[in-house]
């Protein structure tokens, strides 16, 4: 699958979860006005709702399935399997964190513009990406940074 068809694809199922259609700009209607704010509001807190709803469902499923195998092969996998439900689970964490640094920047007024050149970040990019804080123009010189030093 290709970058914009997965972006669009996770954008749909974003605002699908949220139970939003796209935001649809009107002529001359200001960037980032109140009713746009409410709508990344909306979307983010959607999703936050769910992340947490999956970090309850982990620690059920951990504590209703341990068992103490005596097969060792059943043991492993069990454990390989809890070991990838919580690395999952971590960058979850880390995503959680970032949504609620979005949601900060909404109530202050500060969302859908870049952090390093200032521009209008883009209701279609924000929508793949709510938690994006850079422009596409800064994202793609940040990334060819992190490639040229072997991140």
């Amino acid at each position: 699958m290709k970058k914009e068809q997965k972006a669009a694809s996770s954008s749909l199922s974003i605002l699908a979860m949220a139970g939003l259609a796209p935001y649809q700009e009107k002529k001359g209607e200001e960037y980032m006005n109140p009713k746009q704010l409410q709508h990344f509001k909306l979307i983010l807190e959607a999703w936050l709702e769910q992340l947490r709803g999956e970090m309850d469902k982990t620690v059920t499923h951990m504590q209703d399935e341990a068992a103490n195998f005596p097969d060792p092969a059943d043991r492993a996998t069990q454990e390989e399997e809890f070991s990838l439900e919580l690395r999952t689970r971590d960058r979850e964490r880390k995503l959680i964190k970032k949504i609620e640094k979005t949601l900060k920047k909404i109530e202050d007024n500060d969302f859908g513009f870049c952090d390093s050149c200032g521009v209008e970040i883009g209701i279609r990019r924000l929508e793949a990406r709510p938690t994006a804080d850079l422009c596409i123009d800064c994202k793609t010189v940040a990334e060819l940074r992190e490639k040229q030093m072997g991140y």
